[in-house]
């Protein structure tokens, strides 16, 4: 999917909602409602390290400069993913940012999400 970046590539993206990202944002699943769900007591989520790690790569390599990102996350955060959790609001805001500019396709990120959650699901313990 691309959206239009306002015309200069450190341009926030445009605000047209992503399908898969609005289905995740509608959803209400935050990590507070997860963690438990898969038995996991960490209130970090699992992900933060790698979000961490992906946005410092964009910066560094110029891909797409900090202060840019920033600009661009916190737009997407004021507007398409305001009431969501912190955590939550960045990953999505980063996710909506890949996509706007062509460096995922949605069809890549809902596989990937998807063999996330098989691999979840495939360890979740049951109770006893």
């Amino acid at each position: 999917m691309k959206e239009e970046s306002g015309g200069s590539p450190g341009a926030a993206p445009g605000l047209a909602s992503v399908r898969l990202l609005e289905a995740i944002r509608s959803d209400g699943t935050t990590w507070d409602e997860l963690a438990p769900r898969y038995g996991v007591t960490n209130p970090d989520p699992p992900w933060k390290v790698s979000l961490t790690a992906t946005r410092e790569c964009l910066a560094a390599s110029g891909a797409l400069p900090w202060l840019q990102l920033r600009g661009a996350e916190d737009h997407l955060g004021e507007t398409l993913y305001s009431g969501m959790p912190a955590p939550e609001q960045q990953l999505l805001a980063l996710a909506h940012i890949l996509l706007s500019r062509g460096l995922v396709s949605e069809e890549e990120l809902a596989t990937r999400m998807a063999a996330v959650r098989s691999r979840l699901d495939d360890s979740r313990t049951e109770p006893a």
